[in-house]
């Protein structure tokens, strides 16, 4: 186990310190009850000498106190446990939050280089895990070294000698977990780095499960998963076999103490002024009293080392490098005026394969600039370098004539609109997906919007119409879909707009109509689309061509078409009889 994430983890534990005292006073309180039981046992068995000499009334009297003492135990456990509930829940909704919270400061090149399935095992799954060593820990640890002192003490109070025999025989077991320990903590966190990417392989599947069953692969599917699911299972069963040694290690530590204390007992009993039968029979449940925690904390043990391996992976989200802050004398962008310039700028996502190289753009205020290329020549890269999903690696984009690594990111994005050719919609509402980005808009302009962007009839055929829930069960096509997206960017019109293929999914005839809601949205606005099929974008004012990162061509539709260059080509191949 690092002893640095367990610490780091424990440091999460001081809000909570009044409610971890309050604990560990209950979890005395439920030692010293269970402890004194074996007392109460003991001086009833000296109550009954022999055939015909029992003290009944005594006995009475001490059947009463045992049964007042469970009682008094069973509540101090209980509310023990409600403590330890709250502190390891707490902590974990801690944990949880600070991950999510960190995923949304992040920079786009690392939530991209992560599956998002292993993403949401360690917000899941591995909270999880740690919250259920917390448990143990919070419970069976404090018990346990509370049982052990509390044992040790009524011990010594009935012989010391027979103390001494099992102090020196029991800390055997300790040396067996601790050598244990070691070998769990390497294998307990592969073991969370397997069931993440096995997650993340399940996550991948589920989301292409129409393309994996349309191109027949649930064959091959299966048999990938079996690789992930068999390097699961190994590590698995070494985990576990290493952790399973503990327990029989420490019972046998416990066989051995237990031995010495009974030997060594009844020679003491036999001898003069030696221990009474009552006294022994005390003692040796003592003993069974105190070795049990060893037991307990070596599980204990196994579960920290569990839980410690997941909250590397929950820290390692934790500590990741966030993106760029803004800048200590940022703006905030209000009311663009449109204007976008990019000067000089180069962009690569890896070192190895340069981009973009000297790229260089003007758009002036309320133009409609369209972007056509091959793929891979860097349009929708353009619009994420806008939009300042990632940063210049040399030059600079400006808006408004300021840098946008001068303009605060919220308020940068805040004056663009966007639809992207892959829809997202949450788990919500029609009238909350429409207003996500404007969420103090009224029905009356939220219909609207739906009205303008063509859904309003669709909408208004579903169930519970603008108060349908919706989720990945079919219930909108994915033109549907896309045409509530396009409703979210007309709710909201801000001043630019990037339409990355808009109308992708969407039929050619309720595409005219989307055509005539964006010109009129359009107008005034500078907009930048992204577009494969040129012929939605001949009336552009200004068509960029761009090749391998560099803009080529450079006009309207009819300029372009009677350069007969590149452009030419592209939009003469979409209409080319073959």
């Amino acid at each position: 186990m690092k002893k640095n994430t367990l610490k780091r983890l424990l440091s999460y534990v001081k809000p909570y310190a009044p409610l971890l005292l309050l604990s560990l006073i209950f979890a005395v309180g439920t030692v010293m009850c269970t402890l004194y039981a074996p007392l109460l046992i003991g001086d009833a068995v000296d109550c009954i000498i022999g055939k015909g000499n029992v003290d009944f009334e005594t006995v009475g009297k001490i059947l009463i106190k045992l049964g007042a003492v469970a009682a008094a135990g069973a509540v101090l456990q209980w509310a023990m446990s409600n403590c330890s509930n709250k502190i390891s829940y707490s902590i974990i909704k801690r944990l949880r939050n600070e991950c999510f919270d960190k995923l949304s400061e992040l920079p786009l090149k690392t939530i991209d280089s992560v599956p998002h399935g292993d993403m949401v095992s360690r917000i899941i799954s591995d909270a999880e895990m740690v919250c259920d060593g917390l448990l143990l820990g919070f419970s069976q640890l404090f018990t346990g070294v509370v049982t052990i002192l509390a044992t040790i003490g009524f011990m010594l109070s009935i012989s010391v000698k027979i103390t001494l025999v099992v102090v020196l025989i029991t800390p055997v077991s300790l040396f067996v977990a601790r050598f244990l320990a070691k070998s769990t903590f390497r294998l307990f966190k592969e073991q969370s780095s397997v069931r993440g990417e096995m997650t993340g392989y399940v996550n991948e599947a589920l989301g292409g499960i129409k393309v994996v069953s349309a191109f027949s692969r649930e064959e091959r599917s299966l048999e990938e998963f079996e690789v992930f699911n068999q390097r699961y299972q190994k590590i698995g069963v070494k985990a576990l076999f290493f952790s399973s040694l503990v327990n029989p290690s420490t019972r046998f530590v416990n066989g051995l103490v237990y031995t010495g204390v009974g030997i060594t007992g009844a020679i003491s009993a036999m001898s003069a002024g030696g221990i009474s039968i009552g006294s022994l029979s005390c003692f040796l449940s003592y003993a069974n009293q105190y070795t049990k925690p060893f037991n307990e904390i070596s599980g204990v043990i196994t579960e920290l080392q569990s839980a410690a391996a997941s909250a590397e992976r929950l820290f390692a989200i934790i500590d990741s490098e966030e993106q760029t802050p803004d800048a200590p004398d940022a703006v905030t962008l209000e009311n663009a005026n449109g204007n976008v310039e990019a000067r000089n700028v180069s962009f690569s996502y890896t070192k190895e394969q340069r981009l973009i190289e000297n790229f260089n753009l003007s758009v002036k205020s309320g133009q409609r600039v369209a972007i056509v290329g091959p793929t891979g020549c860097g349009k929708t890269t353009l619009i994420n370098l806008l939009m300042r999903f990632y940063d210049c690696d040399k030059g600079e984009i400006l808006v408004s004539g300021i840098p946008i690594k001068d303009i605060k990111r919220d308020s940068l994005r805040a004056n663009y609109g966007m639809v992207l050719q892959e829809t997202w919609l949450k788990t919500a509402s029609v009238r909350e997906n429409i207003a996500y980005g404007c969420p103090e808009a009224t029905d009356e302009e939220i219909v609207e919007a739906a009205k303008a962007a063509h859904c309003h009839r669709i909408i208004k055929r579903l169930p519970q119409g603008y108060d349908t829930v919706l989720s990945d069960d079919g219930v909108l096509s994915q033109g549907e879909k896309q045409l509530l997206c396009i409703a979210r960017v007309m709710l909201r019109l801000p001043p630019m707009l990037i339409l990355d293929e808009a109308t992708s999914s969407i039929d050619t005839r309720t595409e005219l109509r989307i055509q005539r809601s964006f010109e009129k949205m359009m107008t005034g606005r500078t907009s930048f689309i992204v577009a494969h099929r040129l012929s939605t974008i001949r009336n552009a004012d200004v068509i960029l061509v761009m090749k391998d990162g560099n803009i080529i061509e450079q006009g309207t539709h009819g300029e372009l078409l009677k350069k007969g260059g590149f452009y030419s080509e592209l939009y003469n191949s979409q209409f080319a009889v073959v």
